[in-house]
């Protein structure tokens, strides 16, 4: 069993201000990996107290003025990775892994849109991370007839190879074809890059992380 989370800085929960706002906090919850901003819900020290040591992002309903565990009835937990505070100690935010749907619509955000233009407002590099996602859920479910389920399944040097050739496939389409053809090879190197990463126990933070070490 894995050891209860802690709150950052060395704080305890009776240092937050849930004084402020009659006993609550607001709790935004964060994907952990993409950091897409997935729901909104109120703790009160107890729920907070219970999500520390459970893992398990547990809220307070107002409406039922009752305590309770998002995937609870559903199965789509939100398990917790890490919390911060910030700096008025009266804001948590929850980074966490879904289980699943968190909007009780089905969809993976409470914040999703319909409108193409809310879909263009995500951060660039959102999409990427989700797709990290689903590479890691297809390692660790392994569905039959997934395209990359085949390659991991494989030989890396094979995953090496496709990374290869979908670089030089990526280089001739930026000095002899058009925009479209090197938008689409780029997409097949960084899927490849993705599944080579995730072969090796690696991801993303990994990379992003010797990028900002090489920043200095």
């Amino acid at each position: 069993m894995s050891a209860p989370l802690q709150l950052p800085d060395g704080l305890s929960v009776s240092d937050l201000a849930f004084a402020k706002q009659d006993g609550l906090l607001p709790a935004i919850v964060q994907h952990h990996r993409t950091g897409r901003v997935l729901m909104l819900g109120y703790q009160d020290a107890e729920a907070l107290t219970a999500t520390l040591a459970t893992g398990l992002a547990t809220f307070f309903s107002r409406s039922r003025q009752e305590q309770w565990v998002k995937g609870a009835t559903s199965d789509n937990y939100l398990r917790v990775t890490s919390i911060q505070i910030d700096c008025d100690r009266d804001t948590v935010l929850l980074f966490c892994d879904p289980d699943g749907p968190t909007c009780h619509t089905g969809s993976q955000s409470c914040f999703d849109g319909e409108s193409s233009s809310s879909q263009a407002n995500h951060a660039v590099g959102s999409f990427i991370a989700e797709l990290e996602q689903v590479v890691v859920t297809r390692d660790r479910e392994r569905p039959q007839g997934s395209y990359t389920t085949t390659l991991l399944e494989g030989d890396i040097r094979r995953i090496a190879q496709k990374v290869g050739e979908e670089g030089v496939e990526t280089a001739l389409a930026a000095v002899a074809q058009e925009d479209p053809e090197l938008i689409g090879e780029s997409a097949d190197l960084i899927y490849h890059l993705l599944v080579l990463l995730r072969s090796r126990g690696l991801g993303l933070a990994d990379v992003e992380a010797e990028l900002r070490r090489r920043h200095g």
